[in-house]
């Protein structure tokens, strides 16, 4: 080859046999394997991460494919890394999964099908500032996407995705790539992280937080990347430690006691005014009912027993059997064919209601969901962002503060804190 040239491996057991050392080798005179998985850094400080292979379901992977125990490791080698940003650039063969997502069409190529979850996760979490992948064997340059949530994080530079076709192919579509590239380290980091006008949302959030939550259930540490902070008021609390202790203040050892409503109220349980023939289950902490005049026949609440205003009020163990209700529930409604969305209106209410509405799967996605509380709430002047799955809505709100609160069966939540007035039908319309 005339300059020094840079080759993943193979794909296919037929072209196993051309790339000898897993680790990487010198195939010809400026021809270099890089081998299975790694980081390739030049003089110059740019540094380039690639993964060769089609995604494997089997460990140990053969030896033209990579597995999840791979990505894990790519990712923990450079993650670890004190004040890692990201990587300049990410080779893979495989283009990622759902990359289409908010941006532009990849054409005939449906990258829901053909993608690959696993190099999402790794895209999601290096942050390349290019992302070079052609196992399919098409040219599409993506629009540039965000690596931060607005309002939310510290803004952080873009990415953007380019697939490119197979050399020589007939339609002539691109194969080659040809651009100027400044190192991450070298850069001023106000210039690195410039927003172009054409930048999308990071299309890997759902995948991540699909993630996250197989990672929570099998008990795996939190990534460090995943790390969110809010200043929604300027006021700071006190530091909550991981133990759930108030920082320099133990917690009393007997649970306090619930709040005593100051009139009847007609959502504590004990209450005469419940109505208690729509009552469906009771817990220890929570129960749920119908909701009188709800918008569909299996519209119910999640209410505390005891007399609570709002989720930000709840102390742990009635959060806690919250959570079981709400999975019991997702169970319940996917048996049905249905996905919920639940929303929380803390505004001229004294008991909390979780709402909880059914919607049929074959009729709107979680995004559809998400985009018409967000339309609805554009059209009303109302600032409802979306916030981490993740992060704990105390982070958001102050124990007191009015506000609305929206959560998707994906874990998806979006939130509004109340300034001064409020439709108090939002959400129900």
């Amino acid at each position: 080859a005339p300059i020094p040239t840079y080759v993943l491996g193979a794909n296919d057991q037929d072209t196993v046999h051309y790339f000898p050392d897993v680790s990487g080798c010198e195939l010809a005179e400026n021809i270099t394997y890089l081998g299975r998985r790694g980081v390739f850094s030049g003089t110059s400080g740019l540094q380039i991460a690639y993964l060769s292979g089609t995604e494997s379901q089997h460990e140990p992977a053969v030896a033209y494919s990579f597995s999840s125990k791979d990505v894990t490791e790519l990712k923990t080698s450079l993650l670890s890394t004190p004040a890692f940003r990201g990587v300049d650039i990410l080779l893979t063969s495989p283009w990622p999964k759902d990359v289409g997502n908010f941006g532009n069409s990849p054409g005939e190529i449906d990258p829901k099908k053909c993608g690959s979850a696993l190099i999402s996760n790794l895209a999601a979490s290096l942050k390349p500032r290019y992302h070079f992948a052609a196992l399919e064997k098409t040219y599409y340059e993506r629009v540039p996407y965000r690596n931060h949530t607005v309002l939310q994080e510290a803004p952080q530079h873009v990415s953007r995705f380019i697939a490119l076709a197979d050399v020589g192919n007939t339609s002539k579509k691109k194969y080659l790539y040809a651009f100027s590239i400044v190192p991450m380290s070298s850069m001023d980091p106000a210039e690195l992280v410039k927003q172009p006008q054409d930048v999308t949302e990071n299309p890997y959030r759902k995948l991540q937080k699909e993630a996250h939550k197989a990672k929570t259930l099998m008990g795996a540490e939190e990534e460090p990347a995943c790390q969110f902070f809010f200043d929604l008021n300027k006021n700071q609390g006190k530091k909550r430690h991981s133990d759930g202790k108030q920082g320099g203040n133990s917690q009393p050892k007997q649970p306090k006691k619930p709040p005593q409503p100051t009139g009847p109220c007609w959502f504590c349980l004990a209450s005469p005014e419940v109505e208690k023939h729509l009552v469906v289950s009771i817990g220890t902490h929570c129960y749920l009912a119908l909701a009188k005049g709800g918008l569909l026949p299996d519209h119910v609440l999640i209410l505390p027993i005891g007399h609570y205003q709002s989720v930000v009020d709840l102390p742990a163990e009635v959060v806690e059997e919250v959570i079981k209700y709400k999975s019991a529930l997702k169970e319940f409604f996917r048996s049905q064919g249905k996905r919920y969305v639940l929303f929380e209106r803390n505004y001229k209410s004294q008991h909390l209601q979780l709402q909880v509405i059914p919607l049929p799967l074959n009729l709107c996605t979680a995004e559809d969901v998400k985009e018409a509380f967000i339309t609805q709430a554009q059209e009303q002047q109302i600032d409802l962002l979306e916030i981490p799955e993740h992060s704990d809505i105390k982070q958001v709100a102050q124990p007191g503060a009015p506000y609305f609160y929206v959560e998707l069966d994906t874990g998806e939540k979006l939130f509004h804190r109340i300034r001064k007035s409020f439709p108090l039908q939002f959400g129900r319309s």
